[in-house]
């Protein structure tokens, strides 16, 4: 049998909406455009069917958000399903998220990061095809890539077709990390990839379809609207932050090493102006900066609230990413677990989900250098960009 979208043809003259926009960011010298923006490559598929839209505010074609635009342009979107921090974007790290209504378009936003994190057989029963727009920073404990293999998964299942509409990694420029094991997944990481995968969430679905990471192996039909002009070399700055805690590109090329220290008791600035930007502890003493957390929008109850850390400010290093090796830095966390006093309670049991394998804090542990941890990854690396090569749209950084 034919695909949905093999078979569909444009057989007379559509009344739609092409937008004009410039759809542009990025520091290189050529105009980088989101699948969002390329609306004639998908706006005809839409014609005469029943939308779902999986976004958040990050779905946007220049300042329009995406279902504002498909709704203007009398597309029949019946229901948006929300991320982690919700359809608006506002809601902290692991705040449950309710089904509400969208106040803007009035239509029900069904939560994919409270009861549910799948949609369900009967979501799907009036719905015709579904779109997923959600900017994506490439790394594996970002759970966007989660909710859409879940996604993937329920479109397989109940044979509805999915669109994506792709977008820059904004880490896409490099791969490293340990890979994930099996006995540490979670929603934090599904799959066996490295913390940077180096894939946009295009190519990513990509992976997830080949490799049979679905459950039972089945198969997403799939259609990717691609970027244009976007290399994996870029360092494609985000025009809206992509959650409450990622607030700047610092924050964001800083995301992949910082993260970790979630898994410990050191603080990485929630509840400051400079979330992921900073790292402090009210113990640690080697610092040359210090900040106070207080509770605010993305923050309600952050670590060490109103108490003073002390730490470094890491924007200084997040600005020469370029010039910097690009890789997940260690020294930062091998330092503070040296320097602080309680070993025993330096780690959580959220670390070795995050990491996605127990080696790391056994490392740590033991002594290891920076340089002699990553030297264990290398081989399953390897192997990770072996798989990750046959599934690339964009230029590749090797």
């Amino acid at each position: 049998m034919n695909s949905f979208f093999s078979i569909l043809k444009i057989s007379s003259l559509l009344v739609f909406i092409i937008l004009q926009t410039n759809c542009t960011n990025g520091q290189s010298t050529h105009e980088i455009q989101p699948g969002a923006c390329q609306t004639s490559s998908y706006f005809p598929m839409l014609q005469g069917k029943r939308v779902a839209i999986v976004a958040n505010h990050t779905a946007t074609i220049d300042d329009v958000h995406l279902v504002d635009s498909l709704v203007r342009a009398g597309i029949e979107v019946k229901k948006v399903f929300s991320p982690e921090h919700g359809f608006r974007g506002i809601a902290e790290a692991g705040q449950k998220v309710d089904d509400a209504i969208d106040l803007v378009t009035g239509l029900p936003v069904l939560s994919l990061y409270g009861n549910n994190k799948k949609p369900r057989k009967e979501d799907l029963s009036d719905i015709d095809l579904i779109i997923f727009d959600i900017q994506d920073v490439g790394a594996r404990f970002y759970t966007y890539i989660s909710t859409m293999t879940y996604v993937m998964e329920a479109c397989a299942e109940h044979g509805t077709p999915l669109i994506i509409l792709d977008r820059p990694n904004p880490n896409g420029f490099y791969v490293d990390g340990p890979v994930l094991q099996p006995e540490f997944k979670s929603f934090v990481g599904l799959h066996p990839v490295p913390i940077v995968h180096g894939m946009t969430i295009g190519e990513y679905a990509q992976m997830v379809n080949g490799e049979g990471w679905l459950e039972n192996e089945l198969k997403c039909e799939i259609k990717i609207i691609p970027v244009k002009n976007y290399m994996h070399s870029d360092f494609y700055e985000l025009p809206l932050r992509p959650s409450p805690n990622l607030p700047n590109k610092n924050a964001v090329y800083l995301y992949p090493s910082l993260c970790l220290f979630e898994g410990t008791v050191v603080s990485v600035g929630r509840g400051t102006e400079l979330p992921f930007q900073v790292i402090g502890h009210p113990e640690f003493t080697k610092g040359n900066y210090y900040f106070v957390p207080k509770p605010m929008i993305g923050a309600v109850k952050p670590p060490f609230d109103n108490i003073t850390c002390n730490g470094f400010n890491l924007t200084d290093w997040a600005q020469k990413m370029n010039e910097n090796s690009a890789q997940i830095n260690l020294d930062w966390l091998i330092l503070f677990y040296n320097e602080l006093s309680e070993k025993n309670q330096f780690f959580n049991s959220f670390f070795e989900k995050l990491a996605g394998t127990a080696e790391l804090r056994k490392q740590i542990e033991q002594g290891l250098s920076a340089e002699q941890i990553r030297e264990t990854w290398q081989s399953e690396l390897k192997e990770y960009k072996r798989i990750r090569k046959k599934y690339l749209i964009y230029t590749d950084i090797e």
